[in-house]
């Protein structure tokens, strides 16, 4: 099973392919969408460019990062830019007919490192045994990958 992580953000969106079988990992690509400019622009960005690596690596499944507000810095702001950018990659999986599934991060976190409130350093870490890569992916790409893996455990 092809599995495509995406770690969505408004000016980097993360995103992480693997192969599944069984408990058996296997990297296929990684990297980070960097958008600019006004926020329609960023969200057109983000669609195209999710939309052209779900065309060149055809996944089985597109997992995302559930959006979340954190209790100690609420920021509706960037909770609802949050949300067009999360619109626009359900869009673009929803336009190719691939399956959606969310994660929170807690659960990403608890699948990948073993517990719910693992620092990225840890989450990075993980990724990189898991998936016998000899260096970290860049921060968004690698909570993209761990995401993919989350689903992978839970899909066993």
């Amino acid at each position: 099973m092809k599995i495509l992580g995406v770690d969505p953000g408004s000016r980097i969106t993360g995103f992480g392919l693997i192969e599944a079988q069984k408990l058996k990992f296997s990297y296929i690509a990684s990297g980070c969408i960097r958008t600019k400019g006004e926020l329609t622009d960023r969200i057109t960005t983000i669609f195209l460019e999710i939309d052209q690596v779900v065309k060149k690596y055809q996944p089985d499944i597109v997992v995302i990062e559930r959006a979340f507000m954190r209790p100690d810095r609420p920021n509706p702001d960037a909770a609802i830019k949050l949300g067009h950018a999360r619109g626009a990659i359900i869009s673009a999986a929803g336009m190719n007919g691939i399956t959606m599934v969310e994660y929170s991060p807690n659960q990403i976190k608890k699948a990948v490192v073993g517990k719910g409130h693992a620092s990225k350093d840890q989450v990075s870490y993980m990724v990189c045994e898991s998936l016998k890569l000899n260096k970290a992916p860049q921060e968004d790409a690698a909570d993209a990958l761990a995401g993919a893996i989350c689903h992978a455990y839970h899909s066993l």
